[in-house]
Parts: structure tokens; C-alpha cells; sequence
């Protein structure tokens, strides 16, 4: 895969499952999914064969899927091999959007490969067969500040104030999607990461 141009197929957006989990922090992946698939004009189906909720859109002349997992977290990969190993998906063309502790909320990058303790991307890469290579969207979260409150911290609803500022770079990761799309990574990257949350 070429760093400046990724050839985009799968597009994956992770969260949990249910209602009780839809508006948490853990769940910004699947926001991201969701908003991108809204923009776009396209519906998501609840598609049992790829253990996910899975949609199609054409974006420079090229067909790519989406993906929300159904399975719980740390489970993320049953989904995202599933779908990728059927359409005959590599894992350098896949962007996976998830929720990142270490970032502001309001701050969002893309990066390619590399080591995550986010449990969703674990499961992905053991899933792929060790392969790291696919591009994330780490969508920030904040840290609560010690490790003993990180699993309440994600698993609990951000302030409306986070939430806006969530939504707002969320917004502004989908047109650098297209972006990332159209004219490489590297441009794609230089708007995202110059993002300022406004709120």
C-alpha cells in the first residue's frame, strides 16, 4: 500500500452492541460510521453473514463497504475477517474508526499500523493474521486520568460538551475521509490533525 494513496475498501466503525451502550464513548467508531453512511446516502443492513450492520457506497468510482460490528468489542475481528475475507479485502485497503483514549475529544488522526491497547483493533489484528497494516481513524476520547477508571470512563456517556466536540470532529473526519480518498492520505492527514475543536 502506498503511505499517500490507500486503495480504501472496507470502511469498519467499532462499538458494543444494544441500546445501552449506543451513546457511549466506546461506541465513537460506530458514530463515525454511521454519520459517514448518513452523508453519503446510503442505509446500513443488519447482515448476519458478516456479524455486523454492512453497507455500500461508490466514491470515486470505486465500491467500498461498511461495517459495524455486532459482536461486543473485543470480538471486533470475527466481523471485519469475515467481510474482508469474502470480498477478498486486504488488510492495507480497510480504515477502522475507533475511540482513543490518549486524544482530546475533539481531536481525531488517522495513522497506519502500529500497536493499540484498544481492545476492538487487538482482536482485528489477530484476526487479519498478526497484520497491522490497515489504516486507523483514532477518534479521541480523553483518559478519566488512572488506569482503575478507564473501563467506567469509556464505558460511560461523554458531558454534552464532550459530545459536541466528538460530533464536531467527526464531521470534519468524514470530508477528510473523502479526502484520504481522493487525493492521498497525506493531504487527508494535514487537515485532520490541524483541527481545532470549536466548543
Amino acid at each position: 500500500m502506498s503511505d499517500d494513496c490507500p486503495d480504501i475498501r472496507l470502511i469498519v466503525g467499532l462499538g458494543n452492541p444494544g441500546s445501552e451502550y449506543a451513546d457511549t464513548r466506546h461506541n465513537a467508531g460506530e458514530w463515525f460510521v454511521r454519520e459517514f453512511a448518513r452523508t453519503h446516502h446510503t442505509s446500513l443492513t443488519n447482515d448476519a453473514k458478516f456479524y455486523g450492520f454492512t453497507g455500500r457506497v461508490t466514491l470515486q468510482g470505486k465500491d467500498i463497504r461498511l461495517l459495524i460490528p455486532t459482536t461486543y468489542m473485543n470480538k471486533s475481528g470475527q466481523a471485519v475477517a469475515a467481510l474482508a475475507n469474502f470480498y477478498r479485502i486486504a488488510p492495507e485497503s480497510i480504515l477502522v474508526a475507533f475511540d482513543e483514549l490518549d486524544l482530546d475529544p475533539g481531536i481525531a488522526k488517522f495513522k497506519i499500523g502500529g500497536s493499540s491497547s484498544q481492545n476492538g483493533i487487538r482482536d482485528i489484528v489477530a484476526r487479519l493474521g498478526n497484520n497491522k497494516d490497515f489504516l486507523r481513524l483514532r477518534l479521541g476520547i480523553g483518559h478519566p486520568g488512572h488506569k482503575s477508571r478507564v473501563t467506567g470512563h469509556v464505558l460511560g456517556k461523554p458531558s454534552s460538551q464532550d459530545k459536541l466536540a466528538i460530533e464536531g470532529v467527526i464531521d470534519e473526519a468524514i470530508r477528510c475521509t473523502d479526502i484520504l480518498l481522493q487525493d492521498g492520505l497525506k493531504l487527508a492527514q494535514n487537515r485532520l490533525h490541524s483541527y481545532k475543536p470549536t466548543v
